[in-house]
């Protein structure tokens, strides 16, 4: 990746790591001493729009090992900010969370009415955050993105500390 993705994926690790949760993100060197890598996504799917892409955690509760990131983001102009919210989604797939906007992803991706189900996964709802969701409260999981910064709203933030 290039010196503005790495930036973004650094920036994504600083904002979890400023929450003060009980997990913690460090960037390493070597993918072997890794519990979550980040390679680039394929060909294929960066040219037909895909940002990234992560899975949820194992059924004993580790995180999904593998974001894979579009290395066109640069290209496409994004930020370091916004390549930071795409990175914190996706990290935030491997720790659990659903789309914010699960139900309906046209709320942030527009189009017609869209619901993800429950993806074999389930969606539960944290205690003290919304049941509902808009492009206007800016959640760093909504579906889909404008590629503007979206860092951690409250209720972002209720839900991280719940679970973390």
């Amino acid at each position: 990746f290039n010196s503005t993705i790495v930036a973004g994926i650094d920036e994504a690790i600083s904002r979890y790591n400023a929450e003060g949760l009980e997990i913690n993100f460090q960037r390493v060197s070597s993918s072997s001493g890794a519990d979550i890598t980040i390679t680039r996504l394929n060909f294929f799917l960066e040219f037909f729009g895909v940002l990234g892409s992560a899975g949820f955690p194992t059924a004993s509760g580790d995180p999904f090992n593998q974001i894979s990131l579009n290395g066109r983001l640069t290209n496409l102009g994004f930020s370091v900010d916004g390549i930071a919210t795409i990175v914190s989604h996706e990290m935030g797939h491997c720790i659990g969370f659903r789309h914010t906007d699960f139900f309906d992803r046209s709320i942030s991706c527009g189009g017609s009415t869209n619901n993800e189900g429950d993806g074999g996964v389930g969606a539960n709802q944290i205690p003290g955050t919304p049941s509902g969701a808009s492009v206007e409260d800016g959640s760093w999981m909504l579906a889909c993105s404008d590629g503007s910064d979206r860092p951690f709203n409250e209720d972002d933030i209720t839900a991280l500390n719940f679970l973390y």
